[in-house]
């Protein structure tokens, strides 16, 4: 059996090959970057510095709970709350499903996957701690990267 931490540079490796498929670059320290690779890529950043010491699957978590982003475009959805919630709630569910079969490649047992796809999922927010502290790094990621990009266009 391969490592604990071995295996999570595993999952971290294929989340993010999976990731530079995002047609959608962002400049970053002089180079173009696959969005979501970079999103992840800060993802991950954040949670050590908020967390230094989280469970692997928290780990696990922040790295892809953004994967595959791209392949349901914001636009599929009507451009009001009702859709807005809809396209976020279809996203839980693809990340999750991206998640699960990329772990199983890697060879992590169910029982880490599971725990994995109830975060991506968001499951229990406000009520389990390791949802909210998944939530809690989305939030931080969100006010330091994109914050004024996004107040500037809304």
């Amino acid at each position: 059996m391969m490592a604990s931490t071995d295996l999570l540079q595993k999952a971290f490796s294929a989340f993010d090959a999976y990731n530079s498929k995002d047609p959608h670059h962002e400049e970053f320290q002089g180079q173009s970057l696959a969005k979501e690779l970079l999103y992840a890529m800060r993802m991950t950043e954040k949670l050590n510095a908020f967390s230094a010491h989280s469970p692997e699957h928290v780990q696990l978590a922040a790295r892809c709970q953004h994967i595959g982003r791209w392949e349901i475009p914001r636009s599929t959805y009507p451009m009001d709350r009702k859709g807005y919630l809809q396209w976020r709630n279809e996203l839980k569910t693809h990340h999750s499903k991206i998640a699960d079969r990329i772990l199983a490649e890697c060879g992590y047992d169910q029982s880490v996957i599971e725990k994995v796809k109830f975060l991506v999922l968001k499951k229990q927010l406000f009520q389990n701690p390791e949802t909210q502290l998944l939530d809690d790094v989305i939030c931080l990621v969100f006010i330091h990267y994109y914050l004024d990009d996004f107040a500037h266009r809304h």
